[in-house]
């Protein structure tokens, strides 16, 4: 499974959502003017950021050119998924009927049945790669 993942704050939270939300590299500044809903200042984005940095939950995609100066862009180390099925892979170390539990939940209530056909799909390709290597 990996090393275990920090926890993050609500706000750090926020921040990846906008980032995955906009699904391009920005810089704080940005992140500010995309947050429409929120009142973040310049400077409390750039600390939640360097925190997202120390945790690896962002990674610096380059500069951009801004008035005067260069700014960093940020982009999430993982996709909204990834992070999800991390979550889930360690909650499922603490109790493994977790896992299974929301996996019949998402089928039994959540899904069409053009999803299932994929999620067959994938499951039976994965099935298959698990015989190979057996």
């Amino acid at each position: 499974m990996g090393k275990k993942i920090p926890r993050i704050t609500n706000s750090e939270m926020q921040i990846l959502e906008v980032l995955w939300d906009e699904g391009e590299a920005l810089t704080s500044s940005e992140i500010v003017e995309v947050s429409d809903d929120r009142t973040w200042k310049s400077s409390s984005v750039h600390l939640l950021l360097n925190s997202l940095l120390k945790k690896n939950f962002v990674q610096v995609a380059g500069f951009k050119k801004t008035t005067k100066n260069y700014a960093r862009t940020f982009e999430p180390s993982m996709t909204r998924e990834e992070y999800s099925m991390k979550q889930l892979q360690q909650e499922k170390k603490k109790n493994t009927r977790v896992f299974s539990g929301l996996f019949n939940t998402f089928v039994s209530e959540e899904i069409s049945s053009e999803s299932l056909q994929k999620l067959s799909s994938l499951i039976e390709s994965r099935l298959d790669n698990l015989d190979d290597e057996e």
